[in-house]
């Protein structure tokens, strides 16, 4: 008997419609557009002559991160923080900053600091893991641009990474939930993991209910299938930009 189809027809493995659109935004050092199913977030990299204050005099560059929601990217319109970021954006932005860091060889970077940014579109689950995965992918270019204009050395990225969420919902382990199988998973956890095959970062939480060893290790089975996938994706977008 074949398995039951999730509300949008999937299966339990299956990635939400993938696109990566590399060199979206001229201006910027590095850019894409990533979309993964109604989800869609413009990701750019700059680089930025100089470093904040306590990252001088080490030979050292610097990578760091932000995020924000436009405010017609939810159904409900989401006003533009005023001051102080609300929390949930901040928390978003250190993970992403954390996990591209990984990504960099800092004394290849020279005295410049790459910023991240990652702007909602439209909002339908997973949108701090697409942040991650088009994240790469802009800085990727920045970073060859950075090469060919001679402010980093040759290498400077150490490698790729990539994320997706997984979670338990209705019983089971599925993949790259969308906002209405978010809202409803009894286990909800985002995977970030390098394109060498190790954990960057692990964020799960059972939200209604606890899980078991068997069900995390099916949860990190999907999601490193799924990584793999959106590894592919990154890279058939950078040839699509460089020709490499």
């Amino acid at each position: 008997m074949a398995a039951k189809r999730r509300h949008d027809g999937r299966r339990a493995g299956d990635l939400r419609p993938v696109t990566i659109t590399p060199g979206f935004v001229r201006s910027a050092d590095g850019s894409c557009l990533i979309e993964m199913g109604r989800t869609r977030v413009i990701c750019t990299a700059s680089v930025v002559a100089g470093l904040p204050v306590w990252r001088r005099e080490q030979g050292l560059g610097w990578l760091t991160a932000e995020y924000g929601m436009l405010p017609a990217s939810t159904s409900r319109r989401k006003p533009r923080p005023q001051g102080r970021r609300d929390g949930r954006s901040v928390e978003i932005q250190r993970l992403i900053g954390r996990v591209l860091r990984c990504a960099v060889r800092y004394d290849r970077l020279g005295e410049n600091t790459v910023v991240l940014d990652c702007d909602v579109l439209e909002a339908d689950g997973g949108t701090r893991t697409a942040s991650i995965t088009g994240a790469y992918v802009a800085l990727a270019l920045a970073a060859a641009r950075g090469v060919e204009a001679g402010a980093f050395r040759r290498g400077a990225l150490a490698g790729s990474v990539a994320a997706v969420s997984v979670g338990m919902v209705d019983g089971r382990a599925v993949l790259d939930l969308d906002y209405a199988e978010d809202a409803s998973a009894d286990v909800d956890m985002n995977v970030a993991m390098t394109g060498g095959g190790r954990y960057v970062d692990i964020q799960g939480t059972g939200e209604g209910a606890s899980f078991d060893a068997d069900e995390l290790d099916a949860l990190l089975r999907l999601a490193r299938r799924g990584i793999r996938k959106l590894l592919r994706y990154q890279r058939q977008a950078l040839v699509n930009s460089t020709g490499k």
